[in-house]
């Protein structure tokens, strides 16, 4: 499946927001280069698109305000993935197709590069210029920081790292995947709708429609990692950007290698149908976008 048509106008806008503020904020040259080309060259910008078509889903909402927050959760996966790929964690050589950053640059580099980025999402977030309530700003800090910190991301990522060489069951894999991968995708959502709350409060949701959406952040975020899973069997490095075949090279736990390939294709198709059926609860709101981005979370070959 092709891209959804708003991905490329979104990316673009995301895009130019992270050089201009990444220029703003980092006076040395080597380390500013590190932090471009650790964000910047290439990535789908999966987050930031998910917070802002959350965010539209409650109506024509101001983009200023919400490409920043968007800046800020792509900050935080952009730093994630450096230090994911440090030899002390996954050593990995290759990310987006191009070197990693530690192997570009060098490990120390790629470390502080890491640190600068994480700082600079919740900077970001509380920053004078940004046009929200002190509120929404706080509830936008609480809701990052506790998605990529000790009881999200960070707390996956560790799981991950304790597990290679072990075979987790079904329940824990999945654990181990709501809080690596799913938890920023989660994070994603409710920070487009709390973003775009503060634009207006008449378009606020009621609890059952943000429970919905909630339901649907949970089910695409662990079908994203379902469907990595697949592709890291059936694709190759060329097209995944990254070498082909890591995960059982790393005996690496998996959906394919416990449900088999077959089984892991219906896990994701399960994930797809409930997350769409979860957005029929806001049908009145404008969910094309949502639904969209479902559909080419399953259906993508990198």
């Amino acid at each position: 499946m092709q891209q959804p048509y708003f991905f490329s106008d979104y990316r673009r806008q995301v895009d130019e927001a992270l050089e201009k503020l990444i220029s703003q904020h980092s006076d040395d040259s080597k380390l500013r280069a590190a932090m471009r080309y650790s964000s910047l060259l290439g990535g789908k910008r999966l987050r930031p698109i998910l917070l802002l078509a959350s965010a539209r889903a409650l109506g024509d909402v101001d983009t200023r305000a919400l490409l920043t927050c968007a800046v800020s959760i792509e900050c935080i996966h952009a730093y994630s993935l450096v230090h994911d790929d440090l030899p002390a964690m996954d050593n990995d050589a290759l990310r987006r197709g191009q070197p990693t950053c530690h192997i570009a640059y060098n490990e120390a580099t790629a470390i502080l590069v890491g640190d600068a980025l994480q700082s600079l999402a919740f900077e970001l977030l509380s920053a004078e210029s940004l046009a929200l309530s002190a509120e929404t700003k706080l509830r936008l800090i609480n809701i990052l920081s506790k998605a990529s910190g000790a009881a999200g991301m960070v707390l996956g990522q560790a799981i991950d790292l304790e597990s290679e060489n072990k075979q987790l069951s079904l329940a824990s894999l999945e654990n181990m995947h709501r809080k690596k991968t799913g938890a920023l995708i989660e994070a994603s959502v409710i920070m487009g709708v709390t973003a775009g709350f503060n634009a207006d409060k008449h378009k606020q949701l009621t609890q059952q429609e943000h429970q919905a959406l909630i339901n649907y952040a949970r089910c695409i975020g662990l079908a994203f990692q379902v469907q990595d899973d697949i592709l890291d069997i059936v694709s190759d490095t060329q097209t995944l950007g990254k070498p082909q075949g890591s995960d059982e090279a790393k005996n690496k736990s998996t959906y394919p290698a416990l449900l088999g390939l077959k089984g892991a294709s219906e896990k994701l198709q399960m994930l797809h149908d409930e997350a769409l059926a979860s957005l029929q609860v806001l049908a009145s709101r404008n969910i094309s976008q949502l639904e969209q981005i479902c559909r080419f979370i399953v259906s993508r070959n990198q």
